[in-house]
């Protein structure tokens, strides 16, 4: 039997060792941040968004899957990780993972449910059961409404690591960060990732291969949704709240196409393009908005490979 593999162009060592070498220089520019002057919070909210993109990015430009409510993964260990915290009184590291189990579960159920369907059917699919969980949690008592869960002590992480310090929270923030992206990372260049990008191209012929293709795509919703929720358990100790806003349909789709759908760098790109552009430009108000509507419309128009997928492309055509 033909290994899917086999009819799919190999990650050249060449191009590992381009990855690697870009990702250490994302990792040093950003292991400098706190002592560049940048305001720290608006970059471990990037960071937090970086990893959603990412982790929407593997699934819908390495699966080819839609998701319309990856925000509920998000959203859900927010809530898990924020009542364990405020209310059980768990420390830090036993908070997320907390969160990291309850996005974990849910991706389980609503990958089970909705996996079954293709194209336009899964991504309703899955838009239907964020705003089913939208009003779950909207009457649930333990969320506390449209008022959400405030006050969210930040603590100790394993006892040494006083997380009240923007330091230290950033350097936690950022370490969790690189651990999902080179998680996502050694996923892609996997003979798992080959497969999903095999069924991405060409369901029926992977399917006449002898792969379960189903399997493959649960797995891959499921790493996804569960990735998606670890950053919602870090965003829970920067914002110190959780929310409904973090449950409702969130940026990460657009954050990938603005940085480049299907690339390994594009989601970080556009995360900080996005929550910059939500930063600074928070004086226009509601106009916000509009300037991020304009955006994407241009990059849809211009550059329909993204910022990342661009230069990329320009790149290879000068070699």
């Amino acid at each position: 039997m033909t290994s899917i593999t086999d009819a799919t162009l190999p990650i050249t060592s060449r191009a590992m060792r381009d990855e690697m070498i870009a990702f250490v220089i994302m990792a040093a520019l950003l292991a400098i941040v706190p002592w560049t002057g940048l305001y720290p919070f608006f970059v471990m909210q990037a960071l937090c968004f970086a990893l959603l993109a990412c982790a929407f990015n593997l699934l819908i430009g390495y699966g080819g899957l839609l998701s319309f409510g990856h925000a509920m993964f998000l959203g859900t260990a927010g809530y898990c990780s924020a009542h364990a915290l405020k209310v059980w009184g768990l420390p830090p590291e036993l908070g997320i993972l907390v969160g990291i189990a309850g996005s974990f579960v849910l991706s389980v159920i609503t990958g089970y449910i909705s996996i079954r369907r293709q194209g336009i059917y899964f991504a309703m699919i899955t838009l239907a059961l964020s705003q089913l969980l939208y009003f779950i949690y909207l009457q649930a008592p333990f969320t506390h409404g449209e008022d959400g869960i405030q006050g969210i002590p930040q603590g100790r992480m394993f006892g040494i690591l006083d997380l009240s310090k923007p330091t230290v929270l950033y350097y936690v923030v950022l370490v969790g960060f690189l651990a999902g992206f080179l998680l996502i990372f050694r996923t892609i260049n996997s003979p798992f990732g080959e497969v999903l990008k095999s069924i991405r191209e060409n369901e029926q012929r992977a399917i006449s291969l002898g792969y379960k293709t189903d399997q493959y795509k649960l797995l891959a919703f499921i790493l996804s949704g569960t990735l998606a929720g670890f950053a919602g358990a870090l965003k829970v100790f920067v914002a110190q709240n959780a929310s409904l806003t973090d449950v409702e349909v969130s940026m990460s789709g657009l954050m990938t196409l603005v940085g480049g759908l299907g690339t390994v760098f594009g989601p970080v790109v556009g995360a900080f393009v996005i929550v910059g552009m939500q930063q600074y430009l928070a004086g226009f108000g509601q106009w916000v908005t509009v300037i991020q509507g304009s955006i994407f419309v241009a990059c849809v128009l211009t550059f329909r490979r993204g910022v990342v997928g661009e230069i990329a492309h320009l790149f290879k055509r000068s070699l």
